[in-house]
């Protein structure tokens, strides 16, 4: 656990990773996004033809991408300049993406009430200011706008969360600890440096969102469909802890 850094060692950590995450995404995303979190995001967002999106903390563009060929008008933001370029390289023009160089802290590029939908997919928990953020959201948001968001489970992803396996490495059940520590540390994700996360409890993350002023729609806890099993058996797993949960708000 590191206190002393924040957004900004996050930012220039995710830059110097950028390229070598977005080698492992595909039109889905990651397998994660393909098998639990796409399926609960597109179900809660529902049809977006025509709508303004904000896809905030779009990475390589996988998501802006899915929704503009879902007829949304997106603009999509990332703190992380090489991830923007990346997604523009990976964009085709047709598809009408807006990319901007933007840190969902301080979105004062934007006016109040410009988007309709706002999904944030496996972002603030990248963010030392997360209320901030859940404000500037809120900001954006017409009244009546979703706000749809993916992060870690903070229930079972911790400080020092993991696998309990025996000598022979067979998994025996996960382990979780020190979940009531709020703050930075290190996961053991990236290539030359592990990338930073902000941990929260459950209960921070819902009161932050109500004294925002949102109005809590659903909580969803992906788990992978039969299908997906049998595509993914490997994914039998996350039926034994819940790697992520969905918010889907309302202003």
């Amino acid at each position: 656990m590191q206190r002393q850094f924040g957004t900004e060692e996050a930012i220039r950590r995710w830059n110097g990773f950028a390229k070598a995450y977005a080698t492992r995404q595909t039109e889905w995303g990651d397998l994660y996004r393909e098998v639990l979190l796409n399926p609960v995001l597109f179900s809660l967002l529902g049809n977006v033809e025509h709508k303004n999106v904000l896809d905030a903390g779009c990475g390589e563009g996988y998501l802006s991408r899915l929704l503009a060929r879902s007829g949304a008008n997106v603009t999509a933001v990332d703190y992380a300049g090489r991830m923007i370029e990346i997604a523009g390289e990976r964009t085709p023009q047709n598809l009408g993406i807006n990319y901007h160089r933007a840190n969902c802290e301080d979105l004062s590029l934007f006016e109040d009430n410009c988007f309709d939908v706002i999904v944030s997919n496996m972002v603030i928990q990248d963010l030392a200011d997360y209320e901030r953020a859940f404000h500037e959201m809120y900001r954006l948001l017409t009244v009546g706008g979703l706000f749809i968001f993916s992060i870690l489970h903070p229930c079972f992803v911790t400080p020092d969360s993991g696998w309990e396996k025996t000598d022979s490495g067979e998994k025996l059940h996960w382990n979780t600890d020190n979940y009531f520590y709020e703050g930075v540390y290190e996961q053991p994700f990236g290539e030359e440096e592990n990338m930073l996360l902000f941990h929260r409890t459950l209960t921070s993350y819902i009161n932050a969102l109500l004294k925002t002023g949102f109005q809590l729609e659903a909580i969803e806890e992906p788990k992978p469909s039969a299908d997906m099993l049998q595509k993914h058996r490997a994914f039998s797993d996350n039926f034994r802890y819940s790697n992520f949960i969905v918010f889907k708000l309302k202003k």
